[in-house]
Protein backbone atom coordinates (compact mmCIF):
# COMPACT_ATOMS: atom_id res chain seq x y z
CA UNK A 1 0.00 0.00 0.00
CA UNK A 2 1.18 3.28 -1.25
CA UNK A 3 1.88 5.85 1.87
CA UNK A 4 0.18 9.58 0.61
CA UNK A 5 2.67 11.87 0.26
CA UNK A 6 3.12 14.73 2.66
CA UNK A 7 2.54 18.40 1.56
CA UNK A 8 6.09 18.83 1.84
CA UNK A 9 7.02 16.53 -0.24
CA UNK A 10 4.38 17.52 -2.78
CA UNK A 11 5.59 20.93 -3.01
CA UNK A 12 9.14 19.07 -3.47
CA UNK A 13 7.90 17.20 -5.97
CA UNK A 14 6.32 19.72 -8.18
CA UNK A 15 9.25 22.34 -7.79
CA UNK A 16 11.53 19.32 -9.42
CA UNK A 17 8.92 19.01 -11.71
CA UNK A 18 9.61 22.54 -12.75
CA UNK A 19 13.38 21.77 -12.85
CA UNK A 20 12.87 19.43 -14.98
CA UNK A 21 11.44 21.49 -17.48
CA UNK A 22 14.01 23.84 -17.47
CA UNK A 23 16.40 20.92 -18.13
CA UNK A 24 14.15 19.66 -21.21
CA UNK A 25 14.12 23.30 -22.72
CA UNK A 26 18.23 22.94 -22.65
CA UNK A 27 18.51 19.00 -23.52
CA UNK A 28 19.81 18.36 -26.69
CA UNK A 29 16.38 17.01 -28.28
CA UNK A 30 14.70 19.01 -30.27
CA UNK A 31 11.19 17.51 -29.64
CA UNK A 32 11.57 17.84 -25.89
CA UNK A 33 13.41 21.63 -25.95
CA UNK A 34 10.62 22.88 -27.88
CA UNK A 35 7.48 20.92 -26.01
CA UNK A 36 8.73 22.70 -22.48
CA UNK A 37 9.53 25.72 -24.26
CA UNK A 38 6.15 25.51 -25.07
CA UNK A 39 4.86 25.08 -21.43
CA UNK A 40 7.00 27.72 -19.85
CA UNK A 41 5.34 30.37 -21.83
CA UNK A 42 1.83 28.73 -21.02
CA UNK A 43 3.02 29.35 -17.65
CA UNK A 44 4.02 33.07 -18.29
CA UNK A 45 0.90 33.45 -19.78
CA UNK A 46 -1.10 32.33 -16.56
CA UNK A 47 0.06 35.59 -15.07
CA UNK A 48 -1.85 37.56 -17.45
CA UNK A 49 -5.68 36.84 -16.35
CA UNK A 50 -8.23 34.18 -15.20
CA UNK A 51 -8.38 32.35 -18.43
CA UNK A 52 -4.66 32.53 -19.36
CA UNK A 53 -4.57 31.11 -15.51
CA UNK A 54 -6.37 28.15 -16.70
CA UNK A 55 -3.46 26.97 -18.93
CA UNK A 56 -1.54 26.12 -16.00
CA UNK A 57 -3.42 24.14 -14.37
CA UNK A 58 -2.73 20.76 -16.18
CA UNK A 59 0.54 21.76 -14.63
CA UNK A 60 0.10 22.32 -11.15
CA UNK A 61 -2.77 20.25 -10.47
CA UNK A 62 -0.89 16.88 -10.58
CA UNK A 63 0.68 17.55 -7.31
CA UNK A 64 -2.53 17.92 -5.77
CA UNK A 65 -1.63 21.21 -4.03
CA UNK A 66 -4.05 21.73 -0.83
CA UNK A 67 -7.01 23.75 -1.84
CA UNK A 68 -5.85 26.63 0.65
CA UNK A 69 -2.54 26.53 -1.00
CA UNK A 70 -2.86 26.25 -4.96
CA UNK A 71 -2.73 29.97 -6.06
CA UNK A 72 0.78 30.19 -4.55
CA UNK A 73 1.73 27.16 -6.34
CA UNK A 74 0.38 28.94 -9.51
CA UNK A 75 2.26 32.12 -8.27
CA UNK A 76 5.84 30.10 -7.91
CA UNK A 77 5.01 28.39 -11.74
CA UNK A 78 5.11 31.47 -13.28
CA UNK A 79 7.37 32.83 -11.41
CA UNK A 80 9.99 30.16 -12.33
CA UNK A 81 8.61 30.45 -16.00
CA UNK A 82 9.42 34.18 -15.65
CA UNK A 83 13.34 32.60 -14.59
CA UNK A 84 13.59 29.16 -15.02
CA UNK A 85 17.13 27.69 -14.18
CA UNK A 86 18.65 24.47 -12.67
CA UNK A 87 21.49 26.14 -11.02
CA UNK A 88 20.75 26.73 -7.46
CA UNK A 89 21.98 25.89 -3.54
CA UNK A 90 19.02 23.80 -1.89
CA UNK A 91 18.07 26.50 0.51
CA UNK A 92 18.72 29.69 -1.26
CA UNK A 93 16.27 32.43 0.05
CA UNK A 94 15.23 35.49 -1.88
CA UNK A 95 17.28 37.57 0.31
CA UNK A 96 20.79 35.80 -0.31
CA UNK A 97 19.48 35.91 -4.35
CA UNK A 98 18.66 39.55 -4.04
CA UNK A 99 21.90 40.07 -2.05
CA UNK A 100 23.90 38.69 -4.62
CA UNK A 101 21.62 40.55 -7.69
CA UNK A 102 22.61 43.93 -5.57
CA UNK A 103 26.17 43.67 -5.85
CA UNK A 104 26.62 43.15 -9.70
CA UNK A 105 23.49 45.77 -10.01
CA UNK A 106 23.38 48.30 -6.58
CA UNK A 107 20.15 50.13 -7.82
CA UNK A 108 18.20 46.98 -7.46
CA UNK A 109 18.71 47.48 -3.34
CA UNK A 110 15.35 50.14 -3.48
CA UNK A 111 13.53 46.60 -4.80
CA UNK A 112 13.96 44.82 -2.02
CA UNK A 113 13.26 47.29 0.72
CA UNK A 114 9.82 47.91 -1.27
CA UNK A 115 9.53 44.20 -1.74
CA UNK A 116 9.78 43.59 2.41
CA UNK A 117 7.03 46.40 2.97
CA UNK A 118 4.52 45.36 0.82
CA UNK A 119 1.09 44.09 1.72
CA UNK A 120 0.48 40.45 0.74
CA UNK A 121 -1.81 40.95 -1.65
CA UNK A 122 0.68 43.28 -3.45
CA UNK A 123 3.71 40.44 -3.13
CA UNK A 124 2.71 38.62 -6.41
CA UNK A 125 3.33 42.28 -8.38
CA UNK A 126 6.82 42.76 -6.32
CA UNK A 127 7.94 39.29 -6.57
CA UNK A 128 7.35 39.26 -10.66
CA UNK A 129 9.65 42.27 -10.37
CA UNK A 130 11.85 41.04 -8.35
CA UNK A 131 12.33 37.80 -10.29
CA UNK A 132 12.85 39.60 -13.72
CA UNK A 133 16.06 41.55 -12.23
CA UNK A 134 16.88 38.39 -10.99
CA UNK A 135 16.46 37.13 -15.00
CA UNK A 136 18.45 40.01 -16.16
CA UNK A 137 21.55 39.16 -13.91
CA UNK A 138 21.50 35.08 -14.03
CA UNK A 139 21.17 35.20 -10.62
CA UNK A 140 19.43 31.82 -8.92
CA UNK A 141 17.48 31.00 -6.08
CA UNK A 142 15.39 28.13 -4.62
CA UNK A 143 12.18 27.97 -5.79
CA UNK A 144 10.83 25.13 -3.12
CA UNK A 145 12.36 27.42 -0.41
CA UNK A 146 10.59 30.20 -1.99
CA UNK A 147 7.51 28.85 -2.60
CA UNK A 148 7.62 27.29 1.04
CA UNK A 149 8.28 31.33 2.47
CA UNK A 150 5.17 32.67 0.75
CA UNK A 151 2.65 29.58 1.80
CA UNK A 152 4.51 30.39 5.16
CA UNK A 153 3.41 34.27 4.46
CA UNK A 154 -0.65 33.55 4.47
CA UNK A 155 -0.26 31.56 7.63
CA UNK A 156 -0.96 35.00 10.20
CA UNK A 157 0.66 38.35 10.15
CA UNK A 158 3.08 37.44 12.64
CA UNK A 159 4.75 34.43 10.64
CA UNK A 160 4.57 36.78 7.13
CA UNK A 161 6.87 39.13 9.63
CA UNK A 162 8.93 36.08 10.29
CA UNK A 163 9.64 35.36 6.68
CA UNK A 164 11.02 38.82 5.88
CA UNK A 165 12.87 39.21 9.03
CA UNK A 166 14.76 35.82 7.61
CA UNK A 167 14.80 37.27 3.87
CA UNK A 168 16.36 40.47 5.53
CA UNK A 169 18.49 38.74 7.53
CA UNK A 170 20.07 36.52 4.68
CA UNK A 171 20.63 39.87 3.06
CA UNK A 172 22.70 41.77 4.85
CA UNK A 173 24.67 38.62 6.47
CA UNK A 174 27.89 39.65 5.32
CA UNK A 175 29.79 37.03 3.19
CA UNK A 176 32.96 36.80 5.81
CA UNK A 177 36.19 35.62 3.97
CA UNK A 178 39.37 34.60 6.78
CA UNK A 179 40.59 37.39 4.78
CA UNK A 180 38.03 39.74 4.66
CA UNK A 181 37.35 39.39 8.83
CA UNK A 182 37.83 42.33 10.41
CA UNK A 183 41.08 43.37 12.48
CA UNK A 184 40.72 44.75 15.64
CA UNK A 185 44.42 46.32 17.43
CA UNK A 186 43.45 47.35 21.29
CA UNK A 187 45.22 49.86 22.92
CA UNK A 188 45.35 49.94 26.56
CA UNK A 189 43.39 53.09 28.25
CA UNK A 190 44.92 56.26 29.33
CA UNK A 191 46.88 55.80 32.14
CA UNK A 192 46.64 52.29 32.46
CA UNK A 193 50.05 49.97 31.77
CA UNK A 194 49.46 46.92 29.20
CA UNK A 195 50.07 43.58 30.84
CA UNK A 196 53.61 42.31 29.11
CA UNK A 197 52.72 39.73 26.69
CA UNK A 198 54.58 36.63 28.44
CA UNK A 199 53.92 37.69 31.81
Amino acid sequence: MNTPLTVDQRREAFVRGLYALHYAADSGSPRRSADARRTLARLRRSFTGGRQEAEAYDIVFPYEPPEREQQHWLLVAGLFALHPHGKTTRGRSLGNAMRDLVEKRPSAARRFTQLLSVDLPALPHYLRQAIQLLRAEDVALDYHRLLTDIVDMQESAEQAHRVRLRWARDYHRPKWTTKALPTVESEPAKGVAAEPVNA
